[in-house]
């Protein structure tokens, strides 16, 4: 369909002074972290980290060696510069550990270690010391490389240590949005072929003119609110390690690294609609509002960044998350005008921590909720998680309301992150056959406090993995004891090896249980091919609200784990390779292809790199998340009952042609 853009030109007091990027749209400065739009506080809110020495840098509250040191600019990070307490690994937080700066090369040291020496051997470097901050490699962050950011900026600004530091002419969080001073042939292919309007006054000094450009789009259309940085860019800018919520690093070449962050889930959505021929410019015209907070990235970092401590009871950081999505909610409510048109039911929002939007605010819970954790509380009406700081029973009412963790009718469960492999990839066992797959089940993962090493608390996992494992437990407990149904061809452990992924491929069954919240093990199955047993009352999994799970899953009661073997020795070998069957159709949908596709483009565009990974990720045709993602939005935008009975004035679906006509 032809749609009509806003190319934006408006300006920002000072050019926001250099330190932030100027949203033309609205006229308002991002600041880059640390900065305000108030001179007289440049700092912003109170940032201080936790530094042994005067060497904190309070714009992003991270610390390093400082000056008088051999390396200034390398990290102290965490504990680095800390005492332990005698005899133990436990840090106190009072004690600085003068010894960090020592130039004595037989006294464990840190900010004076020359690496060459090191690597060597010829000097000590102290325990807990590391390089753990974005935008540095090697043992002692000796190497300089790119850092993570949205999109790397699309090629049209700097990555600022997570912040992107665009160009003039360019805005947004990822500075992929034009304003009317950049050059059309630059513009983004989600705004190509345009034709541009340019009215008569443009070029009349001190006129802040926007241009109006007509492109052809596909539908849904989504417009992304551009969002203040606390909510995003912030988030990123001053990890204080680098793998937190992001779903790649760089590494010394600026080669990328991918990571098994779960919820890189929620950067690769963010990448892939901002960059989407779906996206629209025009809040007028479009069909859905993607809010993107980046929830993940608040809660890791909450344990570890001060100005980021929720002060409400019990230092939740649930309560805290909740406050970062309240007050999204009211900065588009204030500064646009698009939430009031329908008390916010066109928005989505997205939730990929444990437990999902179970601690979403009342104000929002309209919206559709994009999340991994599907609980509609009708059996576990409370919170899951054996992780005190993520409970979310104790946040009052009136912030949360009453409402479910997931809502069916309008609600989408998406799949986690998972790494891309190139070795498993090329090794395609998701289309391993029946004959090949010898074991009947297999579960490996955390069995709660009756396994060394395992989750302390009773309650993980909801029982299920420990009632699971007390049955058909393949490893011995702590007591030495397998499980009381033990089987040669079923396999449940907490023994990781790292034949993890052929390990499922040969496996006919495999299980999906909950951990703290949410786990990865339907998208372990699902990409190895493996049929999977889900034990999850009343939690719903990727997309099955949507798909027909009898086709390609098995449902079990968590009253019936006694039962499991039993149950699934009565599949016969046609229904098993009708599910196996249906697995190798839609393995694809449970896999971020289309972000990691953004990515190799960037690489061979910047470096002329295409690696291995890339050559692999290529192959691959069938609908990935994202386009799935696109296609149930589509089929809401036509089905969802509200927008049958609102009255639009868009034109979507059959022309009017190709409708049968009815008598009046």
């Amino acid at each position: 369909m032809v749609c009509e853009q806003k190319i934006s030109g408006n300006n920002c007091k000072n050019g926001c002074s250099g330190l932030g990027v100027c949203n033309r749209e609205l006229g308002e400065c991002r600041c880059f972290h640390g900065y305000t739009g108030s001179l007289n506080e440049p700092f912003g809110k109170e940032v201080p980290s936790i530094c042994p020495t005067n060497n904190c840098d309070k714009t992003r509250a991270m610390c390093f060696c400082g000056e008088g040191t051999k390396y200034p600019n390398r990290p102290l990070t965490w504990s680095c510069g800390f005492q332990f307490i005698d005899g133990e690994k436990e840090v106190d937080w009072t004690k600085v550990d003068h010894d960090v700066f020592t130039t004595n090369g037989s006294i464990p040291g840190w900010c004076n270690v020359d690496p060459v020496e090191a690597y060597a051997g010829k000097v000590k470097v102290k325990e807990g010391c590391e390089c753990n901050y974005d935008g540095y490699e090697g043992q002692f962050c000796e190497i300089p490389v790119e850092s993570v950011c949205i999109n790397q900026c699309s090629g049209h600004g700097h990555c600022r240590g997570g912040f992107c530091q665009c160009e003039d002419g360019w805005y947004g969080v990822d500075c992929s949005v034009p304003s009317v001073i950049s050059s059309t042939r630059e513009w983004p292919s989600w705004l190509r072929p345009a034709r541009v309007d340019v009215p008569n006054n443009f070029h009349d000094s001190g006129k802040n003119i926007n241009l109006n450009v007509v492109v052809t789009k596909k539908r849904p259309l989504i417009y992304v609110y551009d969002l203040p940085p606390e909510f995003n860019s912030l988030l990123f800018e001053g990890r204080h390690y680098n793998i937190d919520c992001v779903n790649r690093l760089y590494g010394s070449n600026n080669e990328t690294i991918w990571t098994d962050q779960l919820y890189g889930a929620q950067m690769a959505i963010y990448e892939s609609m901002l960059a989407s021929p779906h996206r629209t410019l025009n809040g007028d015209e479009t069909d859905f509002f993607f809010v993107p907070v980046l929830d993940s990235c608040i809660i890791v970092r909450a344990d570890d960044s001060p100005h980021l401590s929720t002060k409400e009871p019990d230092n939740l950081r649930s309560y805290l998350t909740l406050e970062y999505y309240t007050n999204a909610y009211n900065h588009i409510v204030e500064k646009y005008p698009y939430w009031n048109r329908l008390s916010g039911r066109d928005h989505i929002w997205f939730f990929s921590w444990d437990e999902g939007a179970c601690y979403a605010p009342k104000e929002i819970w309209n919206s559709m909720m994009l999340v991994h954790w599907g609980n509609t509380n009708t059996k576990h009406d409370h919170s899951t998680t054996a992780y005190w700081g993520d409970d979310w029973d104790t946040i009052p009412s009136n912030r949360r309301g009453v409402h479910p963790c997931f809502d069916p009718n309008k609600d989408l469960v998406l799949p986690a992150w998972k790494e891309p492999d190139v070795d498993v990839l090329s090794s395609k066992l998701w289309a391993w056959p029946h004959e090949k797959r010898k074991t009947l089940f297999y579960f490996n993962g955390n069995l709660g406090p009756a396994y060394d090493d395992g989750r302390g608390e009773d309650w993980y996992s909801m029982g299920v993995r420990e009632k699971v494992a007390e049955e058909f437990g393949s490893s011995p407990n702590k007591e030495g004891k397998l499980g009381k149904q033990y089987a040669n061809d079923v396999i449940v452990t907490p023994v990781r090896t790292d034949k993890y992924h052929e390990e499922i491929a040969n496996s006919i069954f495999c299980g999906v249980f909950p951990g703290d919240g949410w786990s990865g093990r339907m998208e372990d199955s699902i990409l190895q091919g493996c049929i999977p047993v889900i034990i999850q009352d009343g939690i719903f999994l990727p997309y099955e609200n949507v798909f027909n799970y009898d086709s390609f899953a098995v449902r079990i009661p968590e009253v019936e784990i006694p039962n499991l073997i039993k149950i699934l020795r009565g599949f016969n070998d046609t229904e098993i390779k009708f599910k196996l069957a249906n697995i190798q159709k839609i393995w694809q949908r449970f896999f971020y292809r289309d972000s990691i596709l953004l990515e190799a483009e960037r690489q061979k565009a910047v470096y002329g790199r295409v690696d291995n990974w890339a050559v692999e990720i290529s192959k691959l045709t069938e609908d990935d998340v994202f386009t799935t993602l696109m296609q149930v939005l589509h089929y809401k935008l036509h089905n969802d009952p509200w927008r049958i009975q609102v009255h639009f004035n868009k034109t979507f679906g059959l022309p009017n042609q190709c409708l049968a006509s009815t008598p009046n």
